[in-house]
């Protein structure tokens, strides 16, 4: 009997290890359903960073800088939180920057060292302005960073069957562009208006040097005036910073809750989103989007694993990232080729409800006048927008106002 009950008990142990396995493998066959983001305007953290962390690099990317930091010898604000506050650090602003460059009716040349044109510099004497050859010149506003975390955890293969899925005259532009902490491995551009950067790392490393004037490991290099060193007005030596400052930058924004909504389930706001899907708008300014899965899909050049905070989350961004004309391009070329001259990324309209002006360059101050700016493209959208009645258009404000 004895040896009949071990015989028993190893084949209830073998099954036990058995099921375990199979529970195991059905696991790792069927993730998890994916879960909503965080949303708040609360300068707490999504989960990413413990909040003690998030608190630190928060106010890292609050601090002024002053030139005995590296700022200038060019630059355009003192401290991140200048671009980005609106309601709470990170969020909007009313800051524009400025760009310019040459047409000559086939190519563009940007401005003589860059087509960004600072607005302060440490001297007056190396203060940059637009040329009077630069025929092309554009404002661009900053943007809200909450949420873009999320953003960064998009897989590329999510916004290129965006993209496939556009129908033909509205397929949005994918711009493949370097991962500067990656040696320059290429991935989908889904930061600036142009698309110029894939990791928010590289984005704070340009970020630092383009409008603050600090310097480094990724971008060593200082800006130029019209082409020429500004050495001579530079306190400190290139790299300026070891890249830590880049680093926590980084994670301050992977860090971020996205905007939430208010009164989403009113009535006009309900009838709105409708209006808004029958529309077209949904075409590029895509509602819904799923991260890349958590835990072991690697991102940026093989620099970054996607997190259980930023991972397999439902985001509603109201963008698809991607390139398009809609008729009021700034004529600037910077990574996408030419043809990219007229196109800008599609802004997420997730928070747009902080935002006091409106479009690329905060020309148009009501959303009406934002809507019927859009055209190429985005004309039959436009044709719909201005073949609703009145109550009908005051529904979709009601909605966006919801964003």
């Amino acid at each position: 009997m004895r040896g009949l009950f071990k015989v028993a008990m190893t084949a209830a142990v073998a099954l036990s290890l058995c099921l375990l396995a199979v529970a195991i493998v059905q696991s790792q066959a069927t993730p998890p359903p994916p879960s909503e983001a965080p949303a708040g305007f609360d300068n707490l953290t999504n989960g990413f960073l413990i909040q003690q962390d998030f608190d630190e690099f928060k106010d890292q990317f609050e601090e002024v800088e002053g030139p005995d930091k590296g700022l200038g010898p060019l630059y355009n604000a003192t401290a991140c939180v200048d671009c980005h506050q609106n309601p709470v650090t990170g969020g909007n602003s009313q800051v524009t920057e400025l760009r310019a460059g040459r047409y000559d009716g086939a190519n563009f040349t940007p401005h003589p060292g860059g087509s960004l044109i600072h607005d302060r510099a440490i001297d007056k004497s190396i203060q940059p302005r637009v040329l009077g050859i630069d025929n092309v010149r554009a404002l661009r506003s900053s943007l809200s960073v909450l949420g873009d975390g999320f953003i960064e955890a998009i897989a590329d293969s999510t916004l290129i069957a965006i993209s496939n899925s556009q129908p033909p005259g509205m397929q949005g532009t994918v711009v493949m562009v370097p991962v500067l902490e990656a040696n320059g491995a290429l991935r989908v551009g889904r930061f600036g208006w142009k698309d110029q950067h894939a990791s928010l790392e590289s984005f704070s490393a340009d970020a630092y040097v383009n409008e603050m004037g600090i310097t480094s490991p990724l971008q060593p290099q200082e800006t130029t005036f019209d082409g020429a060193s500004v050495a001579a007005f530079d306190e400190l030596p290139d790299p300026e910073n070891d890249g830590n400052d880049v680093r926590e930058f980084a994670n301050f924004m992977r860090s971020t809750k996205v905007p939430p909504r208010l009164n989403a389930n009113s009535v006009d706001a309900i009838a709105g989103s409708k209006l808004f899907t029958n529309a077209g708008c949904v075409i590029c300014h895509v509602p819904t989007i799923v991260t890349a899965p958590a835990g072991t899909y690697i991102i940026n050049g093989g620099t970054f694993v996607v997190d259980a905070a930023l991972g397999n989350k439902v985001i509603h961004p109201y963008s698809d990232f991607l390139l398009h004309d809609v008729g009021t391009g700034d004529g600037i070329v910077q990574n996408g080729g030419p043809d990219t001259q007229y196109k800008l990324r599609t802004p997420p309209l997730w928070g747009l409800r902080a935002r006091a002006r409106f479009m690329h360059d905060f020309q148009s101050l009501t959303l009406p006048q934002a809507i019927r700016r859009h055209g190429v493209e985005a004309q039959s959208v436009i044709d719909y927008f201005n073949s609703l009645s009145t109550s009908e258009q005051r529904q979709l404000i009601a909605f966006l106002n919801s964003l």
